[in-house]
C-alpha cells in the first residue's frame, strides 16, 4: 500500500508535490504546535490571581511559523535578539561582598522614580546584563515604568575577579546579599527578583533556603527556563548532535570566563586540563564541584536541583517552561509538586526551546511572550493599587505555615503531555 502511494506522489508535478509539503506544515502547525499553555499550580487565590490578571495565560501560544523547533527557537531567539535590540544603557553599582568579593549591579531607572517598583534580574550561566534575553526582560519591564537591577555574578560583566571564587547554581549567599542591599534602596513590598536558567536555580535555592528572609524583602517571584532536575539536563545537554553542541558552546564559554579570572593562575586549579572540557558536566566536575566543596559531581547537581524543594517556597513565584526545553525534558518539570505546592505556579508551553519562546512572522520587536508574561506578572503583583496581589500573599502564607504544621492529605494529581 506505502509503495502504490509513494508511486502517485513521485508521479506528481514538482509544484504540487511542493504544494502537498507546504499543507501538511501548516495541518501540523496548527494541530501540533499552535497550543494554550498549561498552568500547574493548587487550586485557590494564586491561581484565580493569574489567571484573572495575565492575559497571557488565557491565549495560545503561536511560535515563529518557520522556527517552532527547540533548538531553532533556542538558537535564533538569541540571534535575532541581539541584532534587533539596543544595548541597554545602565547604571552601574559595585557591590563589595562581605569576603571581600564584588560584582556588579547594573540598574535601568528611565521612565521610573524613587518609589518605583523594582525587580532583581539574575542572568543564566556566563550571562551579563547586555545578554539579548536579559534586554528583553530589562525593556519589558521598563515599559510598563518597573525599575530593573541585573546581578552580574562574581568575574562577570567585565568586573575582575578579586577573590579565588565564582558562583554555583546551589549557592545563593552573594544572591542573599544583593537582595538585602537592593531592599535598602526599594520601597518594602515592591521588589521582585526573576532568574534565568542558572540564575534561577540560584534564586529557587534561595527562595526554598533562606525562605523567612526572601518572604521579608521579595513580593514576588519568576524563574524561566530553569533546568529543574540538573542531572536530567546535563544528561539532556550531552545527546547527539544539536542538544550537544549547544553544550559544548556552554562548556566552551566557562571555560573562557575561567581563563580570564588571573586570580587563579597561582592556585591549584588545573587550567589546561579545565580548557579541555567539552561539557558542562565535565568543568562542573573539574572546577565548580571542587571549589565550593563538594566530594563529586553528582553531589553538587543534587544539591543544586530545584524540582524537589518547592515545598519549601513562600513568596509568589511564576516559572515558565518550555515542554521542548533541549535543557530540561518534560518529565523533569516538576507538575505535580506545582499542584501540591502552596506558592509555586509554572507555566508549560508545547514549544519554546531553552529562552527562546519567539512568536510572530518575524520576531523582530522587543517584545516577546517571554517579555510579555514577565511584564504581566511584575505589574499585577508590585504595581497594583488595590491590594489584592498582598492580601493573596497573606492567604498563601498561612496556608504555608499550617501546611507545615499539620498533616498534609495526598491528593490525586492530573498528568500532562504534548
Amino acid at each position: 500500500m506505502f509503495d502504490v502511494i509513494l508511486k502517485c506522489f513521485t508521479k506528481l508535478p514538482s509544484w504540487h508535490s511542493i504544494g502537498l509539503v507546504i499543507v501538511a506544515y501548516v495541518i501540523y502547525y496548527f494541530i501540533q504546535v499552535v497550543k494554550r499553555p498549561i498552568l500547574a499550580c493548587s487550586d485557590g487565590a494564586f491561581k484565580q490571581f493569574l489567571y484573572s490578571n495575565i492575559p497571557t495565560l488565557e491565549m495560545k501560544y503561536w511560535p515563529t511559523f518557520w522556527c517552532f523547533e527547540s533548538r531553532a527557537q533556542t538558537v535564533f531567539a538569541s540571534i535575532i535578539r541581539s541584532k534587533n535590540i539596543p544595548n541597554v544603557k545602565y547604571r552601574r553599582e559595585i557591590l563589595t561582598l562581605s569576603d571581600g568579593g564584588e560584582v556588579a549591579l547594573d540598574w535601568m531607572e528611565e521612565n521610573c522614580d524613587e518609589e518605583s517598583p523594582c525587580i532583581i534580574i539574575l542572568p543564566g550561566l556566563t550571562g551579563e546584563s547586555q545578554a539579548e534575553y536579559i534586554k528583553c526582560l530589562v525593556y519589558a519591564a521598563n515599559n510598563v515604568g518597573l525599575r530593573v537591577v541585573v546581578f552580574n555574578n562574581r568575574g562577570l560583566g567585565g568586573l575582575t575577579l578579586k577573590t579565588p571564587r565564582l558562583y554555583c547554581a546551589s549557592n545563593c549567599e552573594d544572591l542573599s546579599e544583593v537582595v538585602r542591599h537592593v531592599s535598602d534602596i526599594v520601597p518594602r513590598k515592591k521588589l521582585g527578583a526573576a532568574g534565568i536558567s542558572m540564575g534561577g536555580l540560584i534564586l529557587g535555592n534561595y527562595l526554598a533556603r533562606k525562605k523567612d528572609e526572601a518572604r521579608d524583602h521579595l513580593a514576588a517571584a519568576k524563574i524561566i527556563s530553569v533546568p529543574w532536575d540538573v542531572h536530567k539536563g546535563t544528561a539532556s545537554i550531552e545527546k547527539p548532535i544539536l542538544n550537544n553542541l549547544l553544550g559544548r558552546h556552554l562548556a566552551n564559554s566557562l571555560c573562557k570566563t575561567l581563563s580570564r579570572c588571573d586570580i587563579f593562575k597561582d592556585t591549584d586549579v588545573d587550567m589546561e586540563r579545565i580548557k579541555m572540557c567539552k561539557t558542562i558536566k565535565e568543568f562542573d566536575a573539574l572546577f565548580t564541584s571542587k571549589q565550593f566543596g563538594y566530594a563529586h559531581v553528582d553531589d553538587y547537581y543534587s544539591d543544586a536541583t530545584l524540582h524537589n524543594k518547592l515545598d519549601n517556597i513562600c513568596v509568589p513565584l511564576l516559572c515558565l517552561s518550555a515542554a521542548d526545553d533541549p535543557f530540561q525534558p518534560l518529565d523533569a518539570i516538576p507538575i505535580k509538586a506545582a499542584e501540591r505546592s502552596t506558592h509555586v505556579a509554572i507555566v508549560i508551553t508545547a514549544r519554546g526551546g531553552h529562552i527562546g519562546f519567539l512568536e510572530g512572522w518575524w520576531p523582530s520587536s522587543k517584545e516577546q511572550y517571554m517579555g510579555r508574561l514577565f511584564a504581566e506578572y511584575f505589574t499585577n503583583a508590585l504595581l497594583e493599587k488595590t491590594e489584592e496581589f498582598q492580601k493573596i500573599t497573606q492567604d498563601l502564607y498561612a496556608a504555608f505555615v499550617n501546611k507545615h504544621h499539620l498533616p498534609s492529605s495526598s491528593k490525586q494529581q492530573t498528568e500532562f503531555s504534548f
